[in-house]
């Protein structure tokens, strides 16, 4: 008779399932990586077997005509300080939605409001951001990107950010008080280190999702104030395509935002199943 364990037909589905999803999610990334290192005739020609070739990174990183380390120090800055700006604003915010008395209907507005800005399509706001950053002297600049995309990422951040401020058990607030307590030092003393999951699942996503941003900086950008996307979308020209150079940058521009995943996504998880379960 038989000892080998009993594996349900539903256990054995689920697995199928997440390794499907698994490929289709790594396929395409691992595709752009190999085709940093082929040569423009061998990816056109479809070639299965090819002799990997450094060339492609050497030419984005080190060629005197490549802007590509200029792209990735305006990624870094304007990813940096707008993610900054948003935990900054999105914590205090929703700290006086969930402490502050205010009317029962005001939250619920606000964060509704919140919602229904993140729903619209970033396009559709550039040509008046673009205005307006011309009219105040903020175009072509890396400030007025960072504004607009502190204003693009802060409902996410902030909606995040309710959900873990309004998980801080209040009795500590409340002790803190009695002991004394002014408001700046409660946050700092008391909230913020509870916070602490929260602001960086809340500071990782902000700073994917502005590192990944391509259609207001395209509008709001300049050749030397460019960022990464708009970088690699510059490798597609009238009359010539660079493939292989573009995967090149495709395949850099993973590093940040994967090293950032790898090391908060226990965090991430946390931070969108907050309060789901209780």
């Amino acid at each position: 008779m038989s000892n080998a364990p009993f594996v349900a037909p539903r256990t054995v589905g689920s697995h199928v399932a997440l390794f499907v999803a698994a490929v289709a999610v790594l396929l395409p990334v691992i595709w752009v990586v190999a085709a940093g290192f082929r040569t423009q005739i061998s990816l056109l020609t479809g070639e299965f077997l090819f002799a990997p070739v450094p060339d492609n990174f050497v030419e984005v990183l080190f060629s005197k005509t490549s802007d590509f380390l200029i792209n990735y120090r305006n990624s870094l800055v304007v990813g940096i300080i707008s993610t900054i700006l948003c935990l900054g604003v999105a914590t205090l915010a929703a700290w006086s939605l969930h402490r502050m008395r205010w009317p029962s209907w005001v939250p619920h507005i606000f964060l509704a409001w919140a919602l229904i800005f993140h729903m619209i399509p970033p396009i559709t706001l550039a040509g008046a951001w673009f205005t307006m950053a011309r009219t105040v002297g903020l175009d072509n600049t890396l400030s007025g990107l960072i504004l607009a995309h502190t204003v693009l990422n802060l409902p996410m951040a902030l909606w995040l950010m309710a959900v873990f401020v309004r998980d801080v058990p209040k009795e500590l607030e409340e002790a803190a008080r009695i002991d004394g307590a002014s408001t700046p030092v409660l946050l700092w003393r008391v909230v913020l280190p509870i916070l602490t999951p929260g602001l960086a699942a809340t500071g990782i996503l902000t700073f994917v999702f502005s590192w990944n941003e391509f259609a207001v900086a395209l509008n709001l950008t300049s050749k030397q104030t460019a960022t990464v996307p708009v970088g690699i979308a510059k490798f597609a020209q009238d009359f010539e395509i660079q493939y292989t150079q573009m995967a090149a940058t495709a395949a850099l521009s993973m590093l940040p935002a994967l090293v950032l995943l790898l090391i908060g996504q226990r965090y991430i998880v946390k931070g969108l199943t907050q309060g789901a379960v209780k």
